[in-house]
C-alpha cells in the first residue's frame, strides 16, 4: 500500500530540519501554559498525540506526569524511545485508530498536528478515539492554527536555508485546505514533499467535538492563553472535557 504524505514527509529527516525552530526553548513556555490551563495533579496520565521525537513529552514527564507519546513516524518514535523511563513511553501509532480506553487524564494535540487526513471521517474518527481514550472528566487540549488568520496572512512563496539546504516553500488555499509544496536539492537529488491541512473553523470544531462526546469549556487565541479573536488571533486553542456520566 502506498504511503500517505503524512507518513512519507513526517518520517523524513528533512522534515525535522525544516521545522527544527519549533524545538527551541520557547516551546517549554508553551507547554507550561497548557499545563497551567489544564490544572492537572502530579502523576496524571497524559497522552502527547502526534509527539514527533518526544521533546515535549519528555518535558512533561520531567514535570511529574505519567506521559505516553504517540506518532505515526517510525523514525521519530525510534529516536524518542532512547529517552523512555518509568514515567515516559512511546509508541508508533496512527491516531485514526483507538489506542486505549478510559485511560488518560489528559490528551494534548499541539502545534497544528490535526487536519492532515483526506476525509473528514478520518478527522472525526480521531476525535472519537480521543474521547474514548479519556477517563470520564478527562481533558483534551487541541492547539490548531486560526484558519482566518492563515487566509489573511498567507505567504505564497518563501525560501529558507537550513543546515546548508535551500528550501523553497509554495503555499496556496483551495477546497477548504491550505497546501504547501516543499522543494529542495541535497546530495545531488531533487526532492518535492507536499503538506495539506484542513482549514477547520471554530464552528467546525464545536460540531465535531459535540458529536464525538467532548464538551468545549475554553478557547484561547495564543500561547499566553489570551482570548480567541476570529479576525486577529494566530492560534485556535481548545480545551474540552469528556463528561462524567450520571
Amino acid at each position: 500500500m502506498q504511503q500517505e504524505w503524512v507518513e512519507q514527509w513526517f518520517d523524513s529527516p528533512y522534515y525535522h530540519i525544516l521545522y527544527k525552530s519549533h524545538d527551541d526553548s520557547d516551546a517549554k513556555v508553551f507547554i507550561d501554559s497548557f499545563l497551567k490551563a489544564l490544572e492537572l495533579p502530579s502523576g496524571a496520565r497524559v497522552l502527547d498525540l502526534a509527539c514527533g521525537k518526544g521533546r515535549h513529552a519528555r518535558y512533561m514527564a520531567e514535570k511529574g506526569f505519567d506521559v505516553t507519546g504517540l506518532d505515526i513516524s517510525p523514525a521519530s518514535i525510534s529516536y524518542a524511545r532512547h529517552f523512555e523511563h518509568e514515567r515516559l513511553s512511546f509508541y508508533q501509532h496512527d491516531m485514526r485508530h483507538l489506542f486505549r480506553t478510559n485511560y488518560f487524564d489528559a490528551i494534548l494535540n499541539i502545534f497544528t498536528s490535526f487536519g492532515y487526513f483526506n476525509t473528514d471521517k478520518d478527522h472525526f474518527d480521531t476525535l472519537k478515539n480521543v474521547s474514548r481514550g479519556l477517563k470520564p472528566g478527562g481533558l483534551f487540549l487541541l492547539d490548531f492554527f486560526n484558519p482566518e488568520w492563515v487566509r489573511r496572512n498567507l505567504v505564497r512563496n518563501e525560501e529558507k536555508t537550513l543546515d546548508g539546504i535551500r528550501f523553497s516553500l509554495h503555499k496556496s488555499i483551495r477546497n477548504g485546505r491550505v497546501f504547501k509544496r516543499v522543494e529542495f536539492e541535497t546530495g545531488g537529488r531533487h526532492f518535492v514533499f507536499r503538506e495539506r491541512v484542513r482549514l477547520f473553523t471554530l464552528p467546525d470544531f464545536q460540531r465535531m467535538f459535540a458529536e464525538a462526546g467532548l464538551e468545549i469549556r475554553q478557547t484561547y487565541g495564543d500561547y499566553n492563553l489570551g482570548p480567541f479573536q476570529e479576525q486577529t488571533s494566530k492560534r485556535l486553542i481548545l480545551i474540552a472535557t469528556k463528561p462524567v456520566q450520571p
